[in-house]
């Protein structure tokens, strides 16, 4: 639906987590050489993992041009994980966010957890544009919305 607001889409679905999730994402996104500067968007516990694939993706000479998060936890530096957190390892370049980012709310999702509401809380204190996705409106159309505001 993305590929109908004129964007170029690629979406990896990919079954593995943390730093193995960044490595097979970016031999997909590589793959398909999408049109660069990226917009990388991440939905729920995925959102962490958009700085290991940005960085994946710097390093093989594909810009990114900003982050979408979408109903999705943020991103957090190294120390400020738990002990055993799924996230211990990820990387986490020192200049991110060194794009921009924004922040969509589905209405799937006002029924969610107090950590999205903590994340959307921060991304407005971050000054990230955030958008609130209301129906009938599709999800893909607040979406493409948001990365124009990039």
């Amino acid at each position: 639906m993305l590929r109908s607001y004129g964007l170029d889409v690629v979406a990896p679905d990919v079954a593995d987590t943390g730093p193995r999730y960044i490595a097979r994402a970016s031999l997909i996104i590589a793959a398909t050489d999408p049109v660069a500067p990226l917009v990388l968007v991440a939905h729920g516990a995925a959102g962490p993992l958009l700085p290991g694939v940005s960085l994946a993706q710097r390093a093989a000479h594909r810009s990114v041009g900003g982050y979408v998060f979408v109903d999705a936890d943020l991103p957090r530096p190294l120390h400020l994980h738990g002990e055993g957190s799924p996230h211990d390892e990820l990387p986490m370049p020192p200049d991110w966010p060194e794009a921009p980012c924004g922040y969509l709310r589905t209405h799937s999702d006002r029924v969610a957890s107090t950590k999205h509401e903590e994340a959307l809380r921060e991304a407005r204190l971050r000054g990230w544009p955030v958008t609130e996705h209301e129906p009938p409106a599709a999800v893909s159309q607040s979406l493409s919305e948001l990365v124009t505001l990039l």
